[in-house]
């Protein structure tokens, strides 16, 4: 299967796509990785894997929705079946998810539909909430807000601060992401009417749900 992954920084996720491409356990072909901003780490990580690279910065754009227009042509050239955002920091038009509804799906550090947006770790914590975790969802024109395929939990320590919660949930974001991109390629999990299906039933709303998931 054909994928494409945006990226905006270092690429930890993208390094676990990657892996699983290189070792064959995910049937997929990373036709190439973008990123808005060149200095991105995952640029490099694609480099050095093969990967073709292409650089689109969103600041030499008068609109948001120029970017957007601009990007779907470099995407739409590689004809992928599923567009991956790994930590791409760019709130989307739109337009642009309409184009790619059922077919992109996004990793997002917290148990949705809670804390959608920014500074997940450290709401929870202010909220005194006992679990976090993160989520892989569709991607639909709300923000974080679509239908969600899969989650991990994580307890939350008494003493935990934000960057040390953040550490163990990324250690589960690199579990759960392949997974999600294992069950899209094999047929077995889509989306339709904005709910997500796994083998032609309807998930819960949280998804599938893993506690002290690992590999």
């Amino acid at each position: 299967m054909n994928v494409v992954v945006l990226i905006s920084g270092g690429g930890t996720n993208l390094q676990a796509l990657i892996d699983g491409q290189l070792d064959g356990s995910l049937k997929i072909n990373i036709q190439s990785v973008i990123s808005n901003k060149a200095d991105a780490f995952g640029l490099e990580r694609a480099s050095q894997a093969d990967i073709n690279t292409d650089v689109l910065d969103h600041k030499t754009f008068d609109s948001r929705e120029s970017f957007d227009q601009a990007l779907i042509k470099v995407i739409d050239q590689y004809e992928p079946q599923l567009i991956i955002l790994a930590g791409f920091m760019r709130i989307l038009t739109p337009e642009f998810t309409r184009h790619y509804l059922g077919r992109m799906i996004n990793i997002h550090p917290s148990l949705l539909p809670k804390y959608q947006g920014l500074h997940t770790h450290k709401r929870a914590i202010e909220a005194g909430d006992k679990e976090h975790g993160c989520s892989v969802h569709f991607v639909t024109e709300e923000l974080d807000g679509g239908p969600t395929a899969l989650q991990a939990v994580v307890p939350i320590l008494a003493n935990d601060t934000p960057e040390m919660l953040a550490t163990r949930v990324l250690t589960q974001e690199h579990i759960i992401f392949p997974e999600t991109v294992k069950l899209f390629s094999e047929g077995r999990l889509i989306m339709e009417n904005n709910d997500c299906l796994l083998d032609g039933k309807a998930l819960p709303e949280q998804g599938l749900q893993y506690r002290n998931f690992e590999k």
